[in-house]
């Protein structure tokens, strides 16, 4: 499956072992949208530190298979005895040398495939001495009714596409290597070509994406678009599936293509109240005017339950009392964003800039998951006295307030520079694609494509 997931393991599997370790008795649920290499993480995990593995897949055949197991396992008629441990019997049938022992562990990935298997998460955790991980793509389906929560039998990890690191690392590890050892915020002025060389593999970064398989394919083959398409198409697909009121593949599209419009325009945050709002009178406006308010809300949701998307929050004249969710949307892999800015026909540079930003974006997004660093429930923005700051960070172990501005040419931020001079923020951070780093009292200069090596 190749070396692009070398880092990956570091970054994840230290989250895996972790869960395997702790004293308590819970079931990981491992999300992440399509494609970004869970089932590869979660079996190369299972295989490397159990004794003992068995793995259902409830969207093929093996799926099918446990069904009947379970099926088989729990039917029960009233006045005869029932039986003592059905759920066990049910593995037993499906794979008869199943062990209940802490060396086990059961996957059962696409489980939002089964109501019925998912709302035995609780009995799961209680019943068996057996770890159990469970998988899908598309949890977002749990809202549906059927589905009950189970959140104080679960511990949850994301998986996302590939981070910058992890895509530098499988790219070129002698240069990944050198990029561990640059000082954070001084320029090393003996490497200049290093910059270069990171910079340039920063910007293949932001327009292929992070999706393992684009990922290889680029390395293998320098093909952008094929797979990356293969995958999108794939994904709106399987997501007809889940909507009885949607017909066309095209209400997705129109949606991604009015997210550009969004991220494109000069945001002052949105003139509507929600992003829903806002994206639905741009998908109408596009033709779809068949679309209802309601069909387009769960389309949104439908995506942003999917890890497709993500929303950021407007922070209202720097006042954090004054935080609005859901102001702001981004794509949460830069190769998919890419790919819809190119049709809506922005110029180059622009589309580098909105790339950057949502790039940051998702770094901010990242950190806000357990163990949490920073504060918010979301990534935001701020107005201040008539201009925009990109994002406001507040680190949550030291307090401190950060104003970040990302850069692509040599301007100031005057609004986050007038914020800071009013003592309504610690620091400003500006992300930069062509600075070696540096800092002049609470003003930090960092290379963009450091950003993930920087402590909030």
């Amino acid at each position: 499956r190749g070396e692009y997931f070398m880092y990956l393991k570091r970054k994840i599997y230290d989250r895996l072992l972790e869960w395997k370790s702790r004293s308590g008795h819970s079931t990981l649920e491992v999300n992440g949208a399509r494609q970004v290499g869970k089932t590869y993480i979660i079996n190369k995990f299972a295989d490397e530190n159990f004794k003992n593995k068995i793995y259902i897949n409830l969207f093929d055949l093996s799926g099918k298979q446990f069904l009947e197991c379970y099926h088989q396992a729990t039917d029960w008629k009233p006045g005869t005895k029932r039986p003592q441990n059905p759920l066990q019997d049910a593995f037993r049938l499906y794979d008869p040398s199943f062990v209940d022992s802490p060396d086990t562990v059961i996957i059962i990935d696409e489980i939002q495939e089964s109501a019925d298997i998912y709302n035995r998460i609780r009995e799961f955790t209680r019943q068996f001495q057996a770890h159990f991980i469970v998988t899908g793509s598309y949890l977002g389906r749990v809202l549906e009714p059927e589905f009950r929560y189970s959140s104080g039998d679960m511990t949850r990890i994301t998986i996302y596409t590939l981070s910058f690191e992890e895509f530098l690392e499988a790219y070129d590890e002698k240069l990944y290597a050198s990029y561990l050892h640059l000082p954070l915020l001084q320029a090393d002025d003996g490497q200049p070509a290093l910059y270069d060389q990171l910079k340039e593999a920063y910007e293949i970064y932001s327009t292929i994406g992070g999706y393992p398989k684009v990922v290889e394919r680029y390395l293998q083959e320098h093909d952008l678009l094929e797979e990356l398409v293969r995958i999108i198409q794939t994904f709106l697909n399987e997501s007809m599936r889940y909507f009885k009121d949607i017909t066309d593949i095209s209400v997705f599209t129109n949606i991604f293509l009015s997210i550009c419009r969004i991220l494109l325009r000069e945001k002052k945050g949105l003139e509507e109240d929600s992003i829903s709002e806002e994206l639905q009178k741009l998908v109408v406006k596009d033709g779809s005017s068949n679309l209802s308010k309601a069909t387009c809300n769960r389309a949104i949701n439908w995506l942003y339950q999917s890890g497709i998307i993500g929303f950021g929050a407007k922070i209202v004249e720097m006042d954090i009392l004054d935080f609005k969710p859901g102001r702001r949307c981004f794509f949460m892999d830069l190769g998919v964003a890419n790919y819809y800015l190119n049709r809506v026909g922005t110029t180059e540079s622009t589309r580098n800039g909105v790339l950057n930003e949502n790039y940051v974006f998702v770094n901010l997004l990242k950190r806000q998951n357990f163990p949490e660093e920073i504060a918010f429930e979301m990534p935001a923005f701020a107005t201040y006295k008539g201009g925009e700051i990109d994002f406001v960070v507040q680190g949550i172990q030291n307090h401190i307030r950060y104003l970040v501005e990302v850069k692509s040419g040599k301007g100031t931020a005057q609004t986050s520079l007038r914020a800071l001079k009013d003592r309504k923020a610690d620091r400003l951070l500006y992300l930069k694609g062509n600075t070696k780093g540096g800092q002049d009292g609470n003003i930090l200069t960092l290379p963009l494509y450091m950003l993930e090596r920087f402590q909030f």
